[in-house]
């Protein structure tokens, strides 16, 4: 461990089916791949998306493939929000307290658990299809002038976990990130619509744009096997595709854009 504070990553947004749990697994390889440790909880219960990927790829790493492996927890709610709430914070707790960085998926879904998942971020990453629909989670449109008329109910979520953290006394801000995920039905018209939207949004309630992944079948195969598009290179089993090497450089660049490196770096020394 760097002998830092564990930095946490949410992986978060109230809509479903933009490609959270995929993002979040890319992100924890690609620190793993870093030499860092990394602890994941899974939030949503009813998709279990990365738990199924971390099982997946525990059965690859078992049946003698050689890979880096988070330490993974569920924590699918309950009925009772208490116990829900005390769950998650013993699961926390042990992870935070014992990785470098902790990475939480949570649900498509405006529920208690997942807010109180993102309170603790210190960076929050919202993948989003390149899309009105999805947009629409983030800040309302007026369809008539194309303009953003208010920020809608997933913004208005972010800026009440922003309190939570302000009245726990955490010092430490939120680093929000929205990603384009899944650029590829759109005309270039309505991209780059999107595009000024988003900007426009951004600079309103404080988050930065980057690049996310663009929708590829290789995504849906990788799955299965519990892999990620670091575990192909230079001498590993399987020809890369063109395909493939397009996907890495846009993972290389959502790496970079995030910073992640920088969660890895040794705690100063007191002075």
């Amino acid at each position: 461990m760097s002998g830092k504070p564990a930095h946490i990553i949410v992986v978060g947004n109230e809509k479903g089916g933009t490609g959270k749990s995929t993002v979040a697994m890319h992100l924890i390889v690609s620190l793993l791949s870093m030499g860092g440790s990394v602890g994941s909880i899974d939030l949503d219960a009813r998709q279990a998306t990365l738990t199924r990927y971390v099982e997946n790829r525990r059965r690859c790493r078992d049946a003698g493939r050689s890979m880096a492996m988070p330490e993974h927890v569920s924590v699918p709610p309950t009925e009772d929000p208490t116990v829900d709430r005390d769950r998650f914070l013993e699961a926390f707790e042990h992870l935070s307290a014992s990785h470098d960085v902790v990475v939480i998926d949570t649900p498509g879904s405006n529920h208690p658990l997942s807010r109180l998942g993102h309170s603790f971020a210190h960076t929050l990453v919202t993948p989003l299809n390149d899309s009105f629909v999805d947009l629409d989670v983030l800040g309302k449109v007026d369809p008539a002038a194309m303009k953003i008329e208010r920020p809608s109910h997933y913004s208005e979520m972010v800026w009440e976990t922003k309190k939570q953290r302000a009245m726990r006394g955490e010092r430490s801000g939120m680093d929000w990130y929205v990603l384009r995920n899944r650029l590829s039905t759109l005309d270039a018209r309505n991209k780059r619509e999107m595009e000024r939207l988003l900007g426009e949004l951004a600079k309103r309630i404080g988050f930065k744009v980057l690049g996310g992944l663009n929708e590829r079948v290789i995504y849906r195969e990788l799955f299965l096997e519990g892999l990620t598009l670091l575990d192909f290179g230079d001498g590993s089993p399987g020809a890369m595709s063109l395909s493939h090497v397009a996907a890495r450089q846009e993972l290389r660049r959502l790496v970079e854009g995030l910073n992640l490196i920088r969660l890895l770096e040794p705690a100063s020394p007191p002075e």
